[in-house]
């Protein structure tokens, strides 16, 4: 037998009596084994063994956060063009809420087709081409709102504040995520970055936080500065985050020094610690940031950075409390990956970001607006400011953007209260 083969047995034999003696010991593990035998040999229907395997790995992840999940093998490509920001789909992030383990769009993207057709963050998807998403996992569903550019996909939509689900038909495309958007768009389909009937306020809005995010947040700002802006309204309503080093690279164009964020693992022992580089260019005007309930993840990082250092006011609604670090486990090849939370983020001033599974309203966690700029929607005036805002997005404008011809006038209360601060600050 060649040297090389023998040396492999070995190993391959030592690490298996390694693992029988961890079983041994482990009354747990010897359990399970014994449960696994037992299911294999009386079940009355037979199981695969991958599929019990799967299943396995589902339950044990399913008693950790909401964001720790098996992903089978099937499934890790999928995975990997969510990351890269490019894919064939609707455009939406999707997540299983918390508190009633329903599919939940948590924001569809900006001009994607999901966006275009209707869909809004908040909706309840109850079916996939006709397969009812109660006790789906994200991977099966990821996989089901995924396919071939071209081929439509039906999904049965439960509105916020609606009783009767609807269906929304939508062909799906590659998605190419701009992040950094205005407010109007021009002739020419370019983004207006100033508001209309204001003296040189800037708006820009982050839907997610991608690669690209940063460099597109300082060729705009540079070119805000040019212009002679007078403040600035970020506006990360509906963000569900993305990149925590996009996150990082956004505070430090805005905040001249000091920790950016933290992440902790178990027992509350700093990782990592983000800091400030010191050669921020947009550190001297006024600025404020308007959040909801759905700002999560890197979005609470930038808004958390933002007050801590009072480089920010924080205008509108608590935020989501999404502040958990994630990493990508592989398995041996051909079982899949596991997503598995291994930290917390904090914010400089020494406060955890992230919401535990029992905590109440009264309980610290994600970024609450200063005091005096809390700006609470109703769920009807919610999806008021979610059509509101579709609507404003698709208008073509001349000029340089005049007023919008809706059909019905709306005033976006949080978005105004932002405004009025950075006028104030002048």
């Amino acid at each position: 037998m060649p040297r090389r083969n023998l040396l492999l047995l070995i190993v391959v034999a030592l690490l298996a009596l390694a693992c029988c003696l961890r079983v041994q010991k482990d009354p747990y593990l010897r359990v399970m084994a014994n449960a696994i035998n037992t299911i294999e040999r009386r079940s009355l229907e037979p199981i695969d063994d991958l599929r019990l395997f799967e299943g396995a790995m589902r339950g044990m992840l399913g008693q950790l956060d909401k964001d720790s999940i098996y992903i089978p093998a099937a499934d890790l490509d999928a995975f990997t063009e969510d990351i890269e920001r490019q894919f064939a789909g609707v455009g939406m992030e999707v997540a299983l809420d918390p508190q009633t383990n329903q599919l939940t769009v948590r924001s569809p993207l900006a001009g994607s087709p999901a966006y275009e057709a209707g869909v809004l963050a908040g909706d309840r998807i109850l079916k996939i081409d006709g397969t009812s998403t109660e006790k789906m996992s994200m991977s099966e569903a990821v996989a089901l709102l995924r396919g071939p550019p071209g081929k439509a996909v039906t999904l049965s939509v439960l509105h916020v504040g609606e009783k009767e689900p609807v269906e929304i038909t939508i062909v799906r495309e590659i998605i190419r995520v701009n992040t950094v958007l205005g407010d109007t768009r021009n002739e020419d389909g370019s983004w207006n970055y100033f508001l209309a009937g204001r003296d040189r306020v800037g708006y820009v809005r982050i839907t997610s936080f991608s690669e690209t995010t940063a460099g597109e947040l300082e060729r705009v700002l540079g070119q805000l500065t040019e212009q002679g802006m007078r403040g600035l309204v970020l506006d990360l309503r509906n963000d569900p985050g993305g990149w925590l080093a996009a996150a990082v690279d956004v505070c430090d164009q805005l905040i001249s020094s000091g920790v950016i964020v933290t992440t902790r693992r178990r027992g509350g022992r700093i990782s990592e610690t983000y800091r400030a580089g010191g050669q921020g260019p947009f550190t001297d005007f006024p600025l404020a940031a308007v959040v909801n309930q759905e700002t999560a993840s890197a979005a609470e990082i930038v808004a958390a950075c933002l007050q801590d250092h009072d480089r920010a006011v924080i205008v509108g609604q608590r935020t989501y409390g999404k502040g958990t670090v994630q990493e990508m486990i592989e398995l041996r090849q051909g079982y899949g990956a596991m997503k598995l939370t291994t930290a917390s983020y904090w914010r400089p001033s020494d406060k955890d970001i992230q919401r535990p599974r029992d905590a109440t309203e009264n309980d610290q966690w994600g970024v609450t607006p200063n005091k005096g700029y809390e700006v609470v929607l109703t769920d009807e005036e919610y999806v008021e400011w979610q059509l509101w805002r579709i609507r404003r997005d698709a208008f073509q404008q001349p000029g340089n953007g005049g007023d919008e011809k809706d059909a019905k006038p709306y005033v976006d209360r949080q978005r105004q209260r932002a405004v009025e601060y950075v006028e104030k600050r002048d």
